[in-house]
Protein backbone atom coordinates (compact mmCIF):
# COMPACT_ATOMS: atom_id res chain seq x y z
CA UNK A 1 0.00 0.00 0.00
CA UNK A 2 1.57 3.10 -1.14
CA UNK A 3 2.05 5.85 1.35
CA UNK A 4 4.59 8.02 -0.43
CA UNK A 5 3.37 10.66 -2.80
CA UNK A 6 5.84 9.66 -5.83
CA UNK A 7 6.81 6.33 -6.66
CA UNK A 8 11.05 5.89 -5.17
CA UNK A 9 12.28 5.15 -8.53
CA UNK A 10 10.94 8.10 -10.29
CA UNK A 11 13.11 10.90 -11.84
CA UNK A 12 12.83 14.58 -12.54
CA UNK A 13 13.04 13.49 -16.41
CA UNK A 14 10.09 10.61 -16.34
CA UNK A 15 8.25 13.21 -14.29
CA UNK A 16 8.08 15.99 -16.98
CA UNK A 17 7.28 12.95 -19.63
CA UNK A 18 4.37 12.01 -17.90
CA UNK A 19 2.98 15.52 -17.28
CA UNK A 20 3.51 16.04 -21.28
CA UNK A 21 1.48 13.21 -21.62
CA UNK A 22 -1.00 14.18 -19.50
CA UNK A 23 -1.42 17.17 -20.79
CA UNK A 24 -1.82 15.65 -24.59
CA UNK A 25 -4.31 13.29 -22.99
CA UNK A 26 -6.51 15.56 -21.62
CA UNK A 27 -6.78 17.08 -24.85
CA UNK A 28 -7.36 14.28 -26.88
CA UNK A 29 -9.90 12.98 -23.64
CA UNK A 30 -11.66 16.40 -24.17
CA UNK A 31 -12.06 16.35 -28.13
CA UNK A 32 -13.01 12.63 -28.25
CA UNK A 33 -11.89 10.65 -25.76
CA UNK A 34 -8.95 8.01 -25.93
CA UNK A 35 -6.33 10.12 -23.63
CA UNK A 36 -5.43 7.00 -21.56
CA UNK A 37 -3.68 6.07 -25.00
CA UNK A 38 -0.62 8.05 -23.95
CA UNK A 39 -1.11 8.86 -20.37
CA UNK A 40 -1.86 4.68 -19.21
CA UNK A 41 0.97 3.54 -20.74
CA UNK A 42 3.19 6.71 -19.85
CA UNK A 43 2.41 5.93 -16.31
CA UNK A 44 3.49 2.20 -16.45
CA UNK A 45 7.04 3.22 -17.40
CA UNK A 46 7.58 4.90 -14.21
CA UNK A 47 10.10 3.03 -12.27
CA UNK A 48 8.51 1.38 -8.69
CA UNK A 49 4.35 1.52 -9.95
CA UNK A 50 2.64 -2.03 -10.53
CA UNK A 51 0.10 -1.70 -13.38
CA UNK A 52 -2.72 -1.81 -10.08
CA UNK A 53 -1.15 1.49 -9.04
CA UNK A 54 -0.63 3.14 -12.74
CA UNK A 55 -4.67 2.47 -12.98
CA UNK A 56 -5.63 4.55 -9.73
CA UNK A 57 -3.38 7.07 -10.50
CA UNK A 58 -4.39 7.22 -13.98
CA UNK A 59 -8.22 7.70 -12.62
CA UNK A 60 -7.25 10.44 -9.54
CA UNK A 61 -5.36 12.70 -12.68
CA UNK A 62 -8.31 11.75 -15.72
CA UNK A 63 -11.15 13.03 -12.94
CA UNK A 64 -9.91 16.48 -13.23
CA UNK A 65 -9.42 16.41 -16.53
CA UNK A 66 -13.11 15.46 -17.50
CA UNK A 67 -14.82 17.19 -14.58
CA UNK A 68 -12.63 20.40 -16.46
CA UNK A 69 -14.18 19.31 -19.98
CA UNK A 70 -17.41 18.41 -18.70
CA UNK A 71 -18.03 21.86 -17.21
CA UNK A 72 -16.32 23.86 -20.24
CA UNK A 73 -19.19 21.94 -22.41
CA UNK A 74 -21.94 22.60 -20.24
CA UNK A 75 -20.97 26.19 -20.48
CA UNK A 76 -20.51 26.49 -24.21
CA UNK A 77 -22.85 23.15 -25.61
CA UNK A 78 -25.58 23.11 -22.85
CA UNK A 79 -26.01 19.34 -22.97
CA UNK A 80 -29.50 17.89 -22.08
CA UNK A 81 -28.53 16.35 -18.59
CA UNK A 82 -32.00 14.17 -18.58
CA UNK A 83 -29.59 11.36 -20.48
CA UNK A 84 -26.61 12.41 -19.05
CA UNK A 85 -26.89 12.00 -15.04
CA UNK A 86 -29.16 8.83 -15.28
CA UNK A 87 -26.40 7.44 -17.51
CA UNK A 88 -23.32 8.61 -15.67
CA UNK A 89 -24.99 6.91 -12.05
CA UNK A 90 -25.55 3.67 -13.84
CA UNK A 91 -21.73 4.00 -15.20
CA UNK A 92 -20.03 4.49 -11.91
CA UNK A 93 -21.69 1.39 -10.38
CA UNK A 94 -20.44 -0.74 -13.36
CA UNK A 95 -17.39 1.01 -13.06
CA UNK A 96 -16.84 0.16 -9.55
CA UNK A 97 -17.40 -3.14 -10.57
CA UNK A 98 -14.63 -3.36 -13.12
CA UNK A 99 -11.95 -1.80 -10.89
CA UNK A 100 -12.84 -4.46 -8.36
CA UNK A 101 -11.40 -7.13 -10.90
CA UNK A 102 -9.08 -5.19 -12.27
CA UNK A 103 -6.38 -7.03 -10.20
CA UNK A 104 -7.91 -10.45 -10.62
CA UNK A 105 -7.99 -10.57 -14.79
CA UNK A 106 -5.25 -9.89 -17.24
CA UNK A 107 -5.44 -7.15 -19.63
CA UNK A 108 -4.31 -9.59 -22.62
CA UNK A 109 -7.96 -11.66 -21.47
CA UNK A 110 -9.99 -8.36 -22.84
CA UNK A 111 -7.17 -7.02 -25.68
CA UNK A 112 -8.21 -9.10 -28.47
CA UNK A 113 -11.86 -8.49 -28.13
CA UNK A 114 -11.57 -4.43 -27.89
CA UNK A 115 -9.41 -4.51 -31.14
CA UNK A 116 -12.18 -6.68 -33.24
CA UNK A 117 -14.41 -3.89 -31.40
CA UNK A 118 -12.30 -0.62 -32.97
CA UNK A 119 -11.40 -2.23 -36.21
CA UNK A 120 -15.27 -2.57 -36.58
CA UNK A 121 -15.88 0.74 -34.83
CA UNK A 122 -13.24 2.37 -37.38
CA UNK A 123 -14.82 0.92 -40.71
CA UNK A 124 -18.07 1.80 -39.48
CA UNK A 125 -17.93 5.51 -39.42
CA UNK A 126 -15.35 5.75 -42.12
CA UNK A 127 -17.97 4.02 -44.61
CA UNK A 128 -20.70 6.36 -43.22
CA UNK A 129 -20.04 10.42 -43.88
CA UNK A 130 -23.21 11.48 -42.66
CA UNK A 131 -22.64 9.66 -39.03
CA UNK A 132 -22.79 12.22 -36.60
CA UNK A 133 -23.61 15.21 -38.58
CA UNK A 134 -26.52 16.15 -36.29
CA UNK A 135 -28.54 14.76 -33.78
CA UNK A 136 -31.48 12.80 -35.35
CA UNK A 137 -32.47 10.36 -32.29
CA UNK A 138 -33.16 7.14 -32.60
CA UNK A 139 -35.38 6.28 -29.63
CA UNK A 140 -37.28 8.42 -27.45
CA UNK A 141 -38.28 7.79 -23.72
CA UNK A 142 -38.33 4.96 -21.91
CA UNK A 143 -35.87 3.22 -24.52
CA UNK A 144 -34.11 5.79 -24.90
CA UNK A 145 -33.10 5.88 -21.38
CA UNK A 146 -32.95 2.26 -21.57
CA UNK A 147 -30.07 1.99 -24.12
CA UNK A 148 -28.08 4.78 -22.67
CA UNK A 149 -28.03 2.96 -19.26
CA UNK A 150 -26.98 -0.10 -21.19
CA UNK A 151 -24.43 1.87 -22.98
CA UNK A 152 -23.28 2.93 -19.58
CA UNK A 153 -22.97 -0.28 -17.82
CA UNK A 154 -21.45 -1.72 -20.11
CA UNK A 155 -18.44 0.90 -20.78
CA UNK A 156 -18.38 1.86 -17.19
CA UNK A 157 -17.64 -1.67 -16.28
CA UNK A 158 -14.37 -1.58 -18.96
CA UNK A 159 -13.03 2.04 -18.03
CA UNK A 160 -13.05 0.36 -14.41
CA UNK A 161 -10.95 -2.57 -15.16
CA UNK A 162 -8.94 -1.58 -18.19
CA UNK A 163 -9.89 2.17 -19.50
CA UNK A 164 -7.90 3.26 -22.66
CA UNK A 165 -10.60 4.47 -25.48
CA UNK A 166 -13.46 4.33 -22.88
CA UNK A 167 -14.41 8.10 -24.03
CA UNK A 168 -14.25 6.96 -27.82
CA UNK A 169 -16.21 3.96 -26.66
CA UNK A 170 -18.97 6.31 -25.27
CA UNK A 171 -18.87 8.74 -27.92
CA UNK A 172 -19.65 6.30 -30.62
CA UNK A 173 -22.32 4.71 -28.72
CA UNK A 174 -23.93 7.69 -28.38
CA UNK A 175 -23.64 8.73 -31.87
CA UNK A 176 -24.36 5.32 -33.50
CA UNK A 177 -26.70 4.15 -31.03
CA UNK A 178 -28.81 7.10 -29.70
CA UNK A 179 -28.55 9.47 -32.65
CA UNK A 180 -26.63 12.61 -31.38
CA UNK A 181 -24.27 14.10 -33.05
CA UNK A 182 -20.48 14.35 -32.67
CA UNK A 183 -20.62 17.16 -30.71
CA UNK A 184 -23.31 16.83 -28.42
CA UNK A 185 -22.19 13.17 -28.02
CA UNK A 186 -18.73 14.43 -26.54
CA UNK A 187 -20.67 16.43 -24.14
CA UNK A 188 -22.18 14.22 -22.77
CA UNK A 189 -19.29 11.81 -22.84
CA UNK A 190 -17.78 13.54 -20.63
CA UNK A 191 -19.76 13.99 -17.80
CA UNK A 192 -20.34 10.21 -17.82
CA UNK A 193 -16.68 9.51 -17.92
CA UNK A 194 -16.43 11.78 -15.00
CA UNK A 195 -18.19 8.98 -13.18
CA UNK A 196 -16.38 6.23 -14.32
CA UNK A 197 -13.03 7.70 -12.96
CA UNK A 198 -14.85 8.54 -9.54
CA UNK A 199 -16.54 4.89 -9.37
CA UNK A 200 -12.88 3.50 -10.15
CA UNK A 201 -11.57 5.89 -7.24
CA UNK A 202 -14.01 4.58 -4.86
CA UNK A 203 -12.82 1.88 -5.44
CA UNK A 204 -8.75 2.22 -5.73
CA UNK A 205 -8.36 5.34 -2.72
CA UNK A 206 -9.46 2.50 -0.40
CA UNK A 207 -7.40 -0.02 -1.39
CA UNK A 208 -4.23 2.32 -1.50
CA UNK A 209 -3.71 1.71 -4.95
CA UNK A 210 -2.97 6.03 -5.69
CA UNK A 211 -0.11 7.67 -5.84
CA UNK A 212 -1.40 11.43 -4.16
CA UNK A 213 1.28 13.69 -5.26
CA UNK A 214 1.69 12.25 -8.19
CA UNK A 215 -1.78 11.64 -9.04
CA UNK A 216 -2.35 15.31 -8.50
CA UNK A 217 0.47 16.86 -10.54
CA UNK A 218 -0.92 14.59 -13.78
CA UNK A 219 -4.56 15.71 -13.01
CA UNK A 220 -3.35 19.58 -12.98
CA UNK A 221 -1.40 18.81 -16.72
CA UNK A 222 -4.86 16.83 -17.46
CA UNK A 223 -7.02 20.03 -16.62
CA UNK A 224 -5.18 22.63 -18.48
CA UNK A 225 -5.65 19.76 -21.67
CA UNK A 226 -9.08 19.42 -21.63
CA UNK A 227 -9.94 22.69 -20.90
CA UNK A 228 -7.72 23.70 -24.25
CA UNK A 229 -9.25 20.84 -25.97
CA UNK A 230 -13.13 21.12 -25.02
CA UNK A 231 -12.93 24.65 -26.41
CA UNK A 232 -11.31 23.39 -29.71
CA UNK A 233 -14.21 20.90 -30.45
CA UNK A 234 -17.03 23.20 -29.52
CA UNK A 235 -15.24 25.93 -31.83
CA UNK A 236 -14.76 23.68 -34.63
CA UNK A 237 -17.66 21.23 -34.29
CA UNK A 238 -18.83 17.69 -35.25
CA UNK A 239 -16.94 17.42 -38.10
CA UNK A 240 -13.81 18.07 -36.77
CA UNK A 241 -14.38 15.72 -33.80
CA UNK A 242 -14.97 12.95 -36.39
CA UNK A 243 -11.75 13.45 -38.02
CA UNK A 244 -10.34 13.55 -34.76
CA UNK A 245 -12.21 10.33 -33.60
CA UNK A 246 -10.71 8.47 -36.41
CA UNK A 247 -7.42 9.00 -35.69
CA UNK A 248 -7.80 8.09 -32.21
CA UNK A 249 -9.40 4.88 -33.00
CA UNK A 250 -6.49 4.18 -35.54
CA UNK A 251 -3.88 5.30 -33.14
CA UNK A 252 -5.83 2.49 -30.05
CA UNK A 253 -6.36 -0.21 -32.89
CA UNK A 254 -1.93 -0.32 -33.75
CA UNK A 255 -1.56 0.58 -29.44
CA UNK A 256 -3.74 -2.27 -28.59
CA UNK A 257 -3.06 -4.52 -31.39
CA UNK A 258 0.60 -4.35 -30.90
CA UNK A 259 -0.11 -5.41 -27.37
CA UNK A 260 -2.41 -8.59 -28.31
CA UNK A 261 0.82 -9.30 -31.02
CA UNK A 262 3.30 -9.26 -27.79
CA UNK A 263 1.34 -10.65 -25.13
CA UNK A 264 -0.71 -13.33 -27.48
CA UNK A 265 -0.04 -14.38 -30.61
CA UNK A 266 4.39 -13.98 -30.10
CA UNK A 267 4.97 -16.26 -27.91
CA UNK A 268 2.95 -18.76 -29.96
CA UNK A 269 4.73 -18.07 -33.51
CA UNK A 270 8.38 -18.09 -31.75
Amino acid sequence: MPTELLPDGITPTVLVLVLVAALAAGWIDAVVGGGGLLQLPALLLVPGITPVQALGTNKLSSIFGTTTSAVTYQRRVHPDLRTALPMAAVALVSSFAGASVAALLPASVFKPVIVVALVAIALFTLLRPSLGEVTALRHTGRRHHGVAAVVGAVIGFYDGILGPGTGSFLVFAMVSLLGYDFLAASAKAKIVNVATNLGALLFFVPHGSVFWGLGLLLGAANMLGGYLGSRTATTRGSGFIRVAFLVVVTALIGRVGWDVWTENLRPLVG
